[in-house]
């Protein structure tokens, strides 16, 4: 199993930026793929960027060019840059680990205001 602990969200101006950071214990080399989700109140949850062993990333449409994620492999540790924000960006953000295996794991998430 894998252990996830998210951090680095907060109140932020329009515009300003936010480096989130999710770091994994346990099982790290059956991870295959990290996993950055946000949910608003009252929205789904969606995805918004991943990052697969290989080092390929994918991100939503609306945070691309202004969200970067990446890792840090000897700190076993996924980023979510993320630059320009705007409000509509407000929302609880998660990382979800997903194993080779196809166990998933999920920590518990960091808000992150944007004030308009």
């Amino acid at each position: 199993q894998v252990q996830l602990v998210e951090s680095g969200g907060g109140l932020v101006q329009a515009g300003g930026s936010l480096r989130l950071s999710c770091a994994a214990s346990g099982s790290i080399c059956s991870v295959d793929a990290i996993l950055w989700y946000r949910q608003a109140p009252g929205k789904p949850r969606e995805l918004v960027a991943e990052i697969t062993s290989g080092g390929g990333s994918n991100y939503l449409d609306s945070v691309k060019g202004r969200f970067t994620i990446s890792r840090d492999n000897a700190k076993n540790t996924v980023y979510l840059q993320m630059n320009s924000l705007k409000p509509e960006d407000t929302a609880v953000y998660y990382c979800r680990a997903l194993a080779v295996t196809g166990l998933t794991s999920w920590g518990q998430g960091t808000q992150v205001t944007v004030s308009s």
